[in-house]
């Protein structure tokens, strides 16, 4: 099954880097249009982020209309001693950046810029592929899987009444942001996999049922 998941990665992989520039130019574009229309990222006021990497989908453009309307941006930082974990530093124009294992642009480790989990509003994830049940497949290396565990197990039991506030649900709700192309028939999934509530495109919004 891995090897599986592994010839996914390098095909959309390879998807993903035929596009040019001016298509990923329009895409985040695109992806900025429905991103500041949406009411709870209106509402939003702490948002992660990441900096697109491998020609993922940018949200560079997205970030700028947060900070032009005041809302706070985190990027993801691999913890330095907890292998495998995710911190979440604040990030603006000013940051001091550093590249990581991965060769990826992150903050400059901060304690006073550390942002818990609990505390931000959205997360917008990166993703390699994804398919119509909302599984999401990652670089790998798990990272997303380990930061949104607690919240996945809180919101798949979660039986919401029809009047509850987005205040009162499990924070930080996770959404995904992929090219269209990165849409595939099936995942082979893992049973540390976290499946995603939506997935955003730069035509399309997916929401999908993962209580069960």
């Amino acid at each position: 099954m891995m090897s599986t998941r592994n010839e996914i990665r390098k095909s959309l992989r390879t998807k993903r880097q035929s596009l040019s520039e001016v298509e990923q130019q329009q895409f985040s574009d695109d992806l900025l249009i429905q991103l500041s229309a949406r009411s709870d990222v209106l509402a939003a006021k702490n948002i992660a982020l990441y900096l697109a990497n491998d020609s993922e989908l940018d949200a560079m453009p997205f970030i700028k209309w947060c900070w032009q309307n005041n809302k706070k941006t985190y990027l993801p930082v691999i913890h330095p001693f907890s292998h495998g974990q995710l911190l979440f530093l604040h990030y603006d124009e000013n940051s001091v950046m550093k590249k990581n294992n991965y060769g990826i642009l992150e903050p400059k480790l901060d304690v006073r810029l550390i942002k818990t989990i609990g505390e931000i509003d959205i997360i917008f994830t990166p993703l390699v592929a994804f398919d119509p049940l909302g599984n999401r497949l990652g670089m790998g290396g798990g990272f997303y899987d380990r930061t949104l565990s607690s919240w996945y197990q809180q919101y798949r039991h979660q039986h919401q009444p029809l009047d509850v506030t987005p205040s009162k649900l499990t924070k930080p709700y996770p959404i995904g942001l992929a090219h269209d192309i990165q849409l595939i028939d099936a995942i082979p999934a893992q049973l540390w996999d976290i499946p995603l509530p939506e997935i955003i495109t730069p035509t399309r919004q997916y929401k999908f049922d993962i209580h069960k």
